[in-house]
């Protein structure tokens, strides 16, 4: 399985189709197979050969799509930035992952004087943007113009395809690796699942670097889909969209739908293309999906789960039983049923299996499942130990094989779709002179889902001050993974037998009330 061999397919039975769409450049798949073989031949020219890696920071745009399939074409490995990380986090995605080329557009150039000293690794950077290159970079455009296509020289299988880096219980990110057989085959596992096909018109709202959004390139490709693509999400320009492109198919996290179907204008778009909605990251609140489907009322809803280390999915709620009545009714809360040809199951601490009904954690094993994460061999060996890949959630399965997420083995919180791991927060906040002790929850949020909360305790010479924490933190990490709000206590913070923080204890008051401990 070779991810160089969806584009072939594509440009083979739907050559004329609409492959790319992006302000005011459109490409056929034919044209865009000449364009991505030209692309890995010009990585190729600047030195990208069997294993490197090719980072990409930019905005969504068809130039990203591109990426995806001239990286591997070339034999490289990709390696997707959060557009949202702080400058230290970029530097560390960079230097561990050992990228040599790094492809930028306009948005984020303004950054690389700031980090380019502490860049170990990348030698070459390319302008990914319109008109000349800065300074020092090449032209993306050039590197496609600049020579003659070149034949895959991607081997496939388990050769290693991208590096996706997800939050790290210690502090630091760690990059995840996902080889081409697991992105082909999550791929062709998703799109059967939820519907993609050759007549698929698929809007890139959600980033482009988050994996969710990748699951949906990957099968859009694969069943040689159209793709119209916007730089990020934001409600008008997404209805704008879907009216003026006819999409029928779109994958947003819950906060981006809640925003979407209840923007003072959407009345004013015609949304009636809209034929499949795919979201996952975090539980759609009842409320929002009424509304959803109320505004977009010929749109299947979709509820996918799993996490980046599964390339992403897992499971999937069938359309059919996102009712709320009739026959079909009562699975709505949960997250689905394991995808064809994916093996689910709960287990305790000891990885028995439990019951049907009991709480424990949930396990995944397929050929979707990743190699293993980059340069961590031991970590690797404890989340995919006895061949199941060990998720983190808590959840149980009832008598028909449907998962219901009720907590977090890991200690992690979900803010807007977005993965924030409570010791990367942590790791900020100690850096502050006046900080003395500090444990990060995550808190119910109507809006976002959870919301990053931090508890201090300040040495005796500190004075409290949220916003100036708040702030400090900025500075250290992204925007998303910083505290929203703030709790100073004067006593030390409860700990376990073991001497850790007991965050049980620190949650209970803010989820008192709730059926599970997630949100």
């Amino acid at each position: 399985m070779r991810i160089s061999s969806i584009v072939r397919r594509a440009a083979q039975v739907n050559g004329n189709g609409l492959a790319s769409n992006f302000q005011d450049r459109q490409h056929d798949w034919s044209q865009f197979d000449s364009r991505v073989s030209r692309l890995a031949a010009g990585l190729a020219g600047i030195g990208v050969g069997q294993g490197d890696r090719v980072a990409m920071l930019s905005l969504n745009s068809d130039r990203y799509l591109e990426y995806f399939f001239a990286v591997p074409w070339a034999g490289g490995v990709f390696v997707p930035i959060n557009t949202r990380l702080a400058p230290p986090e970029v530097v560390h995605w960079l230097n561990d992952s050992g990228a040599s080329v790094l492809l930028i557009d306009d948005n984020f150039a303004a950054m690389l004087p700031k980090v380019q000293g502490q860049l170990e690794s990348v030698k070459t950077v390319v302008h990914v943007g319109d008109g000349a290159p800065p300074e020092g970079m090449l032209s993306f455009e050039a590197l496609i113009d600049g020579g003659a296509a070149i034949d895959p020289r991607d081997t496939g299988g388990d050769e290693l395809a991208g590096l996706f880096y997800t939050g790290g219980t210690t502090g630091r990110s760690k990059g995840v690796m996902l080889s081409h057989r697991n992105l082909v085959v999550n791929a062709l596992q998703f799109a059967s699942e939820v519907g993609f096909n050759a007549g698929s018109h698929y809007l890139h709202a959600a980033p482009m670097f988050h994996l969710a959004n990748g699951a949906a390139t990957f099968a859009n490709t694969a069943m040689a889909g159209a793709s119209s693509i916007i730089p990020g999400f934001e409600p008008v320009a997404t209805l704008r969209s879907i009216q003026e492109n006819k999409i029928n198919i779109a994958l947003l996290v819950p906060t981006m739908i809640n925003m979407t179907v209840n923007h003072p204008q959407v009345g004013n778009y015609d949304l009636s293309s809209i034929k499949d909605v795919l979201f996952g990251a975090s539980p759609m609140p009842e409320a929002v999906l009424r509304t959803a489907l109320r505004v977009i009322p010929n749109a299947r809803f979709h509820h996918v789960y799993g996490q980046t280390e599964a390339a992403p999915v897992l499971t999937a709620l069938p359309a059919n039983r996102m009712v709320e009545e009739g026959p079909l009714a009562g699975k709505i809360k949960s997250a689905g049923l394991a995808i064809p040809t994916v093996e689910v199951r709960i287990v305790d601490e000891n990885d028995n299996e439990v019951p049907r009904g009991v709480v424990g954690e949930i396990c995944g094993r397929g050929e979707n499942v990743m190699l293993g994460y980059w340069k961590l061999p031991d970590l690797t060996t404890e989340t995919l130990r006895n061949g199941w890949l060990h998720t983190g959630d808590g959840g149980y399965m009832d008598e028909d094989g449907f998962i219901y997420v009720v907590d977090r083995v890991k200690d992690m919180i979900i803010s807007g779709g977005e993965n924030v791991y409570s010791a990367e927060v942590e790791n900020a906040i100690y850096q502050h002179a006046s900080v003395a002790e500090c444990a990060v929850i995550g808190i119910p949020h109507e809006k976002w889902g959870e919301q990053v909360h931090a508890i201090v305790r300040l040495k005796e010479t500190g004075e409290p001050d949220e916003a100036g924490l708040i702030a400090y933190c900025h500075e250290w990490i992204a925007n998303y993974k910083c505290p929203r709000s703030v709790s100073f206590v004067a006593e030390p913070l409860p700990l376990s037998g073991a001497g850790k923080i007991l965050k049980t204890e620190l949650r209970k008051p803010y989820w008192e009330g709730h059926a599970k401990q997630v949100n």
